[in-house]
């Protein structure tokens, strides 16, 4: 299993003007080992961060000291705008495309902020994703775009038509429970994604239904795996019935709870919950 950024990160938040995590990548490292994760995840800063207090044989070294063979840098955003912001993500893209092929990352996550609200254009998009693909595909590394459901993209069926138009073999989908249940997408849509279309899956626990805005409980409510209501063994089924074959499953919890916790508490509670999901599979 790879641990995102967000599980295992501590005291840092989605609001904040650098996720960067106050524990260092040696220690999250370590505990992560620890409690059996073969794969991290990395914010865009907190690799910066990282890679300029270790320098990049550094950063390897420790991951690989630790048997973390699968890291996944996330998010890029605004890869598909054609005003200002775009920009800002094309500095993005191309650090994340140095910092990836130095330290063989294994998957991009991509999203569509919260803040645009200009008109979708799928066609548009799917274009703009197919060159991030072919980016990314020169270090031998997969794209997956998350569908959120507090964004214009909101949901599987929104997402579709973009991997679908870029027609490339390294892009694809990242499917995070979260956003499949707060989003209204069923399981049987799951169940029916092209095998080669997912290229991550993302599992994490929360209640029946949202507290607060969707932000809100995305941000600070979602749960240890079988500690809040989601169907979480259905949901592995109909990931496995699509095909998903991917050598690890990614848990991505952000919650004011594992924000405060000890970075032992966080990697190993929420490696063994998790695991307890594949029980009897």
């Amino acid at each position: 299993m790879l641990a995102s950024f967000w599980t295992i990160a501590g005291d840092t938040h989605p609001d904040d003007a650098e996720w960067i995590s106050p524990d260092s990548l040696a220690i999250r490292a370590e505990a992560a080992s620890r409690a059996g994760w073969k794969g991290l995840g990395l914010s865009l800063d907190d690799c910066r961060y990282s890679v300029k207090k270790y320098g990049v044989p550094g950063v390897q070294r420790i991951l690989d000291d630790n048997g973390l063979e699968f890291l996944e840098l996330e998010i890029l955003m605004d890869w598909y705008t054609t005003d200002s912001r775009r920009q800002a993500s094309d500095r993005a893209r191309q650090e994340f495309l140095e910092f990836g092929g130095e330290l063989g990352m294994c998957n991009l996550k991509v999203g569509v902020s919260h803040l645009d609200v200009d008109p979708t254009n799928h066609s548009q998009m799917a274009d703009e994703f197919a060159k991030l693909c072919e980016d990314f595909g020169t270090i031998n590394a997969t794209v997956g775009l998350e569908f959120m459901p507090f964004c214009k993209i909101a949901s599987l069926a929104d997402a579709l038509p973009i991997v679908n138009g870029a027609d490339r073999q390294n892009g694809g989908l990242i499917i995070d429970i979260w956003h499949v249940v707060r989003s209204g997408t069923t399981n049987e849509e799951v169940a029916a994604v092209p095998a080669h279309l997912i290229k991550g899956i993302e599992l994490n626990d929360s209640g029946t239904t949202p507290i607060g805005t969707l932000t809100n409980d995305s941000t600070f409510h979602r749960t240890q795996c079988g500690e809040g209501k989601f169907d979480i063994s259905s949901f592995i089924s109909a990931a496995e019935t699509a095909g998903f074959h991917k050598k690890y499953w990614g848990v991505e919890i952000l919650s004011e709870y594992l924000r405060k916790a000890p970075v032992d508490l966080r990697a190993k509670h929420v490696f063994d919950t998790t695991i307890a999901q594949f029980s009897g599979k």
